[in-house]
């Protein structure tokens, strides 16, 4: 390695540097000091077993011998009974935290005794140690660039990559990472069971990182900002630099005592559907549970505990109460506490008892009455309660009773901006008056009453809307207002009729205001239902299908008669959520629903792939609702202030190609935004909703951008537009400014703003993918352009008749390939096409038949070089390059022609290169098409001594290879080795490199017996 701008320099050297400053050992196999790792018995061993057993004999000193062996092998991957990677982590991460519980005599008798793997309290007390390089013999035999180890377990791996190089560096490292963990589709690969112990992943680049837990898709990688309670300047001071992004994530995550709470406190499982799903804490949880902690411990008074968490919606407010409760539950300083979680609604009950549940967060117990709650309550010490505020009211004049007194009773309440907690919160301070009250909110708290500041206490931690759009935690959202003639919002009642019923007479106006007489009226009827019904429907199709859309109607009414009229107008399948009330008939009591029908109607809009499309709601699912996969809400409902941001807020989860959040507005209430929003400090809510013509200045910049590239170049001409980006950099500059304009034409279609942008987004997408297909440029995609803009660009193209424009022809398809060739008109294009399908050819053939795929490589960039230096002109080269083509479609023709098959040729070629020329060569080797006594004959010249030996190492590797799974079988690989040994020591050619050439034929053997 050479070089500052290799990986190893830009991020992997600067890792094992910040690892050493925090006390951890460093192993650094790059390192020309490097001496020795720690023992292991053979590479498919992931513990290191001999650190293992000290940790826990320093943890748990009485601990004896046999005890320690059954220690050891509760956490041991291959003692391990589970049938995939996020049982046996889940497994492996209960014994860690929860420790084990084995049998032994201390001198009163057998009895369990517990036995500890880290000791948390002392974080010293443990072994941290850094090795990058770690090679892991699995379905393949993996090296991840760093893996730390705790106590002798490999507890987090990071994976780091050069940005010089990488066009993409933190989606080529999450690729890798999910590659070693075997969690790709349609793969078997990797080492999982490295990954059985481990707690966190990191992809890293150098200037920043992110991280993960095991399993986790690539959306799910996150960064982490804020070191807190340290500073960047506390790290520079640690590190001896000005940190970097990935010094921050790093520093923030595995300083040591750091490492060891967010194990313990911050890492959860969640059942998700038939699935299970591994989640850690992003930066702003684990701040909020420490300020909330901090202010518990330091508190001089009771009051002085309180507090308020303003976590914007989206952001994981849910699970940060969660991780709280983790972290008090084992707080020593208030002995055995009591959880108390309050919420305003059945719903929200119902969510975060669920999430509770799931993540395994130890026998929550909902409170199923006012009676219920007060028995819990009054009942010993340790539980965790659900309820809502409601529980705290009496239906009889007395006061409210006194529950408890006690100190470590603390109380939890979720959208604590409500006037319910107002109203109601003196209850719940009678009952319980010295406990410790937080509040958390996903909207910021209004600078009129400030009702959630009185009631719970001043900010502990702000997380709001723009840092988490920042953060990529949510969306970014957008509003457009349709049909103004049909809104309600701010209007009279005269100027509503004037507009909508201005073709009748007084006298049929007067009647029609008798039976429509509020705004209400106005809102349900059939006939604007109808004109918005129609409008919903051509704007779903056109700019928001596949994702999905949620109506909000102003009554239970007027939701029914949106359902009625998308089903007659042959709209997306659509379905109504309300409940039913006892007096219902006709179309309410058709569509109103029960809590069971209410669940599965909910699943089937959460699945992406359900044919149910649209939900149509009055007040259901307005908050804690949570489907990434909705992208839209149709408001035509009145809605302000906390309501509306928690409306509005249903569509800024992220999803892959869902680059904004939509809200169109029928009704009025974005007419006067500012209004809407009064309440609240204007800094709190900037940019919580954007109108979508507040895109065009972007749009109009990305659009100026993308298109500097063709300033001197017609985009007609498209071959011309194709050799502008034969440099790699340059096509990756190209390919990001083109996604970013097509991000913003997603944003704005189909309004008409983007009309004069269409033709270019056409053009540029046909340069864009004949880009890519002739220098065969796998990084060059539309991924993340939006699934609208995604699919407008695929057809697009797919109706082009122009060959280059679909997917590029292999050299190995001759027919169409000399077709592709011949649709180029000049003998310019036609070099460039072969060159670079050439290049691809040989990368995919390289492995299964390194030595002849090698010699065909350093042809190419000999001819390329003559050609840089005017040594050779186009048609001598395009003549030398039609050679190779030659060469490498007839791969099977020369096996043939020495007797060999394709698979035995590639270790033909492997020895025939290996062999010491320097020893006993019987036979010297010529070209193809060389005979001894014949130069003209057309039989190839064969080393029959090699081939001999080829094909007997061959019949016999056969054999192995019909052993189920013999690649991860270390016996069969062994006998393996030992047979191409035997074959290879007759022959004194192979004797200097026999152990590096046994290598070689066993990688090789991988790859030409994969099927």
């Amino acid at each position: 390695m050479t070089g500052n701008w290799n990986e190893y320099q830009q991020s992997e050297k600067p890792a094992l540097d910040l690892f050493e400053s925090l006390g951890y050992k460093v192993y650094d196999q790059l390192d020309k000091d490097f001496v020795k790792l720690p023992k292991r018995e053979s590479e498919h061993q992931v513990i290191l077993i001999e650190e293992l057993k000290t940790a826990l004999k320093r943890i748990n000193p009485w601990i004896n011998e046999n005890n320690l062996n059954k220690a050891v092998n509760e956490v041991r991957p291959a003692r391990l009974k589970a049938n995939s990677l996020m049982t046996a982590n889940e497994i492996i991460y209960d014994r860690l935290i929860n420790h084990i519980s084995l049998e032994q005599d201390l001198g009163h008798g057998k009895k369990n005794q517990t036995v500890k793997y880290i000791d948390y309290d002392n974080p010293e007390n443990n072994s941290f140690i850094t090795i990058n390089q770690f090679r892991v013999k699995g379905k393949e035999t993996i090296k991840p660039d760093i893996t730390l180890f705790v106590n002798g377990l490999p507890l987090a791996v990071i994976e780091c990559k050069n940005k010089t190089t990488c066009n993409e560096p933190e989606e080529e490292a999450i690729t890798q990472l999910r590659r070693y963990q075997n969690i790709r589709d349609d793969y078997q690969e990797g080492a999982e069971e490295l990954f059985y112990p481990n707690q966190l992943l990191v992809a890293a680049w150098g200037d920043s990182a992110s991280s993960a837990t095991v399993g986790a898709p690539a959306q799910a990688f996150k960064g982490w900002k804020d070191p807190y309670p340290y500073t960047k300047d506390d790290i520079a001071e640690i590190i001896g630099r000005e940190p970097t992004g990935q010094d921050i994530l790093l520093f923030a995550l595995f300083k040591k005592n750091r490492f060891l709470d967010i194990l313990r406190n911050f890492i959860v499982f969640e059942d998700k559907g038939n699935a299970k799903i591994k989640m850690a804490c992003r930066y702003q949880q684990f701040r909020a549970v420490q300020k909330a902690v901090e202010r518990i411990i330091n508190a001089d008074s009771l009051e002085d505990r309180n507090g308020t968490v303003w976590h914007t919606q989206g952001s994981g407010k849910s699970l940060t109460m969660l991780f709280l409760a983790l972290k008090l539950r084992r707080l020593k300083e208030i002995g055995n506490p009591t959880m108390l979680i309050v919420t305003d609604r059945v719903d929200l009950d119902e969510q975060i008892s669920g999430t509770f549940k799931k993540c395994g967060f130890p026998n929550p117990q909902r409170a199923g009455s006012v009676k219920d709650l007060k028995e819990l309550l009054s009942s010993e010490a340790g539980r965790t309660i659900m309820t809502t505020i409601h529980k705290f009211q009496e239906y009889e004049k007395e006061k409210y009773p006194l529950l408890s007194k006690k100190e470590n009773i603390f109380v939890m309440a979720d959208e604590a901006h409500r006037t319910q907690f107002k109203d109601l919160a003196s209850n719940m301070r009678r009952a319980l008056p010295n406990a410790c009250y937080i509040g958390f909110t996903g909207t910021p708290i209004d600078k009129e009453s400030r009702s959630t500041l009185r009631t719970f206490g001043g900010y502990i931690d702000t997380y709001t809307i723009e840092e988490s759009v920042a953060d990529n935690a949510t969306l970014p959202i957008k509003y457009e207002s349709r049909l103004a003639d049909l809104h309600v919002e701010d209007r009279t009642l005269d100027e509503l009729f004037d507009q909508k019923f201005h073709k009748y007479t007084d006298e049929e106006k007067k009647k029609i205001k008798e039976k429509y007489a509020t705004e209400n009226d106005i809102a349900e009827a059939s006939s604007r239902i109808e004109s918005i019904a129609l409008d919903i429907i051509k704007h779903y199709k056109e700019k928001i299908a596949p994702f999905k859309a949620q109506i909000v109607a102003v009554s239970r009414l007027a939701a029914v008669r949106y359902k009625r009229v998308i089903d007659e107008l042959d709209g997306p399948e659509a379905a109504v959520l309300i409940s039913g009330g006892h007096n219902d008939e006709g179309l309410l009591k058709k569509y109103s629903v029960d809590n069971d029908q209410k669940s599965r109607i909910v699943e089937r809009f959460k699945n992406p792939h359900s044919s149910l499309k649209i939900i149509i709601v009055c007040d259901m699912l307005l908050t804690g609702f949570d489907a990434p996969f909705e992208q839209v809400m149709y408001l035509d409902k009145s809605l302000k202030e906390h309501n509306l941001l928690q409306a509005i807020a249903r569509v800024n989860r992220v999803y892959p190609e869902k680059n904004y959040g939509l809200v169109v507005d029928y009704y009025g209430v974005f007419d006067n935004l500012k209004k809407a929003l009064a309440i609240f400090n204007p800094s709190d809510v900037e940019n919580a909703v954007t109108p979508i013509e507040d895109e065009k200045p972007r749009l109009e910049a990305n659009h100026r951008e993308v298109m500097k590239y063709f300033r001197n170049t017609n985009l007609d001409n498209l071959e011309a537009c194709i050799e502008l980006f034969e440099d790699e950099e340059k096509r990756n500059e190209f390919k990001n400014d083109f996604k970013d304009f097509a991000k913003s034409m997603d944003i704005i279609m189909p309004h008409p703003i983007a009309d004069p942008y269409r033709n270019d987004l056409y053009k540029l997408s046909k340069i864009h993918t004949a880009v890519r297909n002739r220098y065969r440029d796998d990084s060059i995609d539309i991924k993340g352009v939006g699934e609208k803009v995604k699919k407008l660009i695929d057809d697009h193209i797919r109706a082009s008749s122009v060959r280059v424009l679909h997917e590029p022809v292999s050299i190995l398809d001759e027919k169409e390939f000399e077709e592709t060739l011949a649709d180029l008109k000049s003998d310019k294009a036609k070099a460039s096409e072969m060159e670079h399908a050439i290049k691809k050819e040989i990368s995919v053939q390289m492995q299964e038949n390194p030595v002849y795929y090698e010699t065909l490589s350093e042809r190419l960039e000999e001819i390329i070089e003559k050609r840089k230096n005017n040594q050779m002109s186009l048609l001598e080269q395009i003549g030398e390059m039609k050679d190779i083509i030659k060469d490498i479609r007839s791969v099977q023709t020369k096996a043939e022609k020495l007797g060999l098959n394709k698979k035995e040729f590639a270790i033909y070629e492997l020895l025939l290169n290996e062999r010491d020329k320097e020893g006993k060569v019987a036979e010297e080797p010529r070209e193809y098409g060389e005979d001894k006594d014949n130069i003209n004959n057309n039989e190839p010249y064969v080393n029959q001594k090699i081939k001999e030996v080829t094909q007997r190492i061959f019949k016999e590797l056969s054999d192995y290879t019909e052993i189920d799974l013999w690649r991860q079988k270390s016996e069969v690989l062994q006998k393996m080795r030992k047979t191409i040994k035997v074959h290879l020591l007759k022959h004194d050619e192979f004797k200097k490199k026999l152990e590096s050439l046994t290598n070689k034929i066993i990688k090789l053997s991988k790859n030409i017996f994969m099927f």
